[in-house]
């Protein structure tokens, strides 16, 4: 399902302008109504966002990792590098709610007990009746074509989601490699996002719990 004309189409809600990064950022969260799933994903827009091909960033929410700063996986890194480098290009980060790869939080920290047993992150998800990755990007889709925007260049170590969008409509023209934010606590993660999900992992970046690098 994509965004359509008439009542139920996909459309902007609201645009809100918030300071992020304590202030050093000046981005503008904006909602939508009639997502296709009915989940509150929202886009956060950032320098000249209305360029032609804008940088975007598909970021799935990741509570530990974006809140808590959890060195267990790679997502705050990835989320505050988005922040800084889309702010220097223009463009946006889709902020989609869809925990532990589309399992939920509930779920995900359950899968990280199958891991401290010596599961990997997909056998793990397996184990509890899960698909490896049960996330949609439809909806990124439908946000994008409500804001006008159907060429972009994605912020991206994940070939699945080039795919996903150009399957819905949404011309890839580039896509822009993140760092690779290996630590201790993680390896065994990162590793198994490279064998089994296919990323395309390059540049590492030395992780730190308060990505200072920044």
């Amino acid at each position: 399902m994509t965004a359509e004309a008439g009542e139920n189409a996909v459309k902007v809600r609201r645009q809100v302008e918030i300071p992020v990064l304590g202030g050093r950022y000046l981005a503008t969260f904006i909602t939508f109504d009639n997502l296709a799933d009915g989940k509150e994903h929202f886009a956060i827009a950032l320098g000249d966002w209305q360029r032609s091909e804008p940088l975007v960033r598909m970021h799935s929410e990741c509570v530990t990792g974006d809140v808590f700063l959890s060195a267990r996986c790679d997502c705050g890194p990835q989320l505050e590098e988005a922040i800084v480098r889309i702010s220097a290009e223009g463009g946006l980060i889709l902020y989609l709610r869809q925990e532990g790869r589309g399992i939920g939080l509930i779920n995900k920290l359950d899968a990280y007990a199958l891991q401290d047993e010596g599961m990997n992150t997909y056998e793990a998800n397996r184990a509890l009746g899960f698909e490896d990755d049960q996330r949609d990007f439809t909806v990124a889709a439908e946000m994008l074509k409500a804001l006008g925007v159907d060429h972009i260049r994605l912020l991206t170590n994940n070939p699945r989601k080039v795919a996903q969008l150009t399957d819905n409509g949404i011309q890839v023209d580039g896509r822009v490699g993140t760092r690779v934010y290996r630590n201790d606590h993680n390896e065994r993660y990162l590793a198994a996002k490279k064998e089994e999900g296919h990323h395309a992992l390059g540049e590492d970046e030395p992780c730190c719990p308060a990505h200072s690098k920044y």
